[in-house]
């Protein structure tokens, strides 16, 4: 059994005072990225990635946020296991030259990114065994990410021993969806046995873009409308509703939605056995397809929409239509949930592609005046900005904000929300 909430609490409370430096972790199948937060000052401190674990040559990125300038480190060395990039982790954090605390005692909590929640977690929990166990009979409904991210729980609940570790879930945020938005037109008894309905991901992206949009219109969240797009190379849409999800556009898993970089998004589900009879691959070959080769990159040869921009400019057709249909599917969905809320607030756009492509978030919001929402051209034009910009004309009736998302600070709160 695990302990008590509140010997963590009390444990917590012992050793700082007060609330604390939380190092979060993201463990992947062969990566571990982390960042650790002064939450006491708003700060992050330290962060970074440990690359091709298991391989001969490891990468490791490390970077200290003191001073007047971030301070880079990139090491290659062996790193065999997650346990030895999590020894790492710490010993860059606590080396002289490029840490940032004294010891592993200044680290107070730790927060987990964890993938799948299920229908188990609507929110986030500090970890015990029950919880490791519930994760764990998660992993058939993400199969890539689970399992890797319950070995970083485990590594970590060994190397910094008693301190809080808390889950955190990108599927938590779209709980509060109602089955009339997660269920599938299946027979009924395929979600009573086997779970399938939609899910959605990058909850705590939406969630964290959620927050500071209702802080920017000066309104409480719980009575904020909007539509939160987070498009990277991964890409999901969010319909929020007195600042809760009601829909989203990933379904059970990731590959649902707005075309991606290399997924393809919606499609008619007959295709993948048409394919496989047409095709003759496996239907893992076409699993590989469907995930790593279509997208934007099956239909013009990139998902970097800098190289695709600068094919389009140099005459390529099929750039140009990548670019067409990416800005036609976002516009899709802003439709569909702009009827599905009823009344919004603020569009919302995130993430890589999001925060820096003027071009998509133009073509994605054009002719969309009829709805309320103008998009101002000189303010549309900023890029790569730290803060939150808006790009909406002062007559636009509907708010159009960029927010940089900060998936890692948002762990970090949820963290120090559930202990303090």
């Amino acid at each position: 059994m695990g302990l008590n909430p509140f010997f963590y609490f009390n444990l917590l409370f012992n050793v700082t005072g007060d609330l604390m430096n939380i190092l979060v972790i993201n463990a992947g199948s062969s990566s571990l990225k982390y960042k650790l937060f002064d939450m006491k000052q708003s700060l992050v401190m330290a962060g970074g990635v440990v690359e091709r674990i298991g391989e001969a040559a490891s990468l490791i990125s490390h970077t200290v946020y003191q001073g007047d300038l971030p301070r880079k480190i990139k090491l290659a060395e062996p790193v065999k296991t997650h346990e030895a990039a999590m020894h790492r982790v710490v010993s860059l954090l606590i080396d002289p030259e490029t840490g940032v605390i004294e010891d592993m005692s200044h680290i107070d909590a730790v927060g987990h990114r964890v993938v799948q929640g299920g229908e188990a977690f609507g929110q986030s929990i500090l970890i015990d065994d029950r919880v490791k166990q519930a994760i764990e009979d998660n992993n058939p409904l993400a199969p890539l990410h689970n399992p890797a991210n319950l070995t970083g729980i485990e590594v970590a609940g060994r190397i910094f021993g008693r301190v809080p570790h808390v889950a955190v879930f990108d599927t938590e945020f779209h709980q509060t969806m109602p089955e009339k938005a997660f269920l599938y037109a299946l027979p009924y008894s395929f979600y009573e046995t086997h779970r399938i309905r939609r899910y959605g991901f990058h909850g705590t992206s939406h969630k964290y873009v959620s927050t500071q949009a209702a802080r920017l219109l000066g309104k409480p969240i719980e009575a904020t409308n909007l539509i939160s797009l987070h498009l990277g190379n991964g890409c999901s849409v969010c319909a929020v509703k007195d600042g809760a999800c009601i829909d989203t556009s990933m379904g059970m898993t990731p590959l649902a939605g707005v075309m991606m970089g290399t997924r393809t998004g919606d499609m008619d589900p007959a295709i993948i056995g048409y394919l496989l009879e047409q095709t003759g691959l496996d239907i893992t070959e076409l699993d590989a397809v469907l995930n790593k080769k279509s997208g934007l990159k099956g239909i013009c040869g990139s998902n970097d929409l800098r190289d695709i921009h600068e094919q389009a400019a140099g005459g390529s057709r099929r750039a140009v239509l990548a670019l067409d249909m990416f800005s036609y599917q976002i516009k899709k969905y802003i439709g569909a949930y702009m009827a599905a809320l009823g009344d919004v607030d603020t569009l919302v756009f995130t993430a890589g592609v999001g925060e820096n492509d003027e071009i998509v978030r133009l073509k994605a919001c054009e002719n969309l005046s009829v709805f309320g929402i103008d998009i101002d051209l000189e303010k549309n034009k900023v890029i790569r900005s730290a803060d939150p910009f808006h790009i909406h004309t002062p007559g636009s009736r509907i708010q159009v904000w960029v927010i940089p998302t900060n998936e890692e600070l948002q762990i970090a709160n949820d963290v120090v929300e559930l202990l303090g």
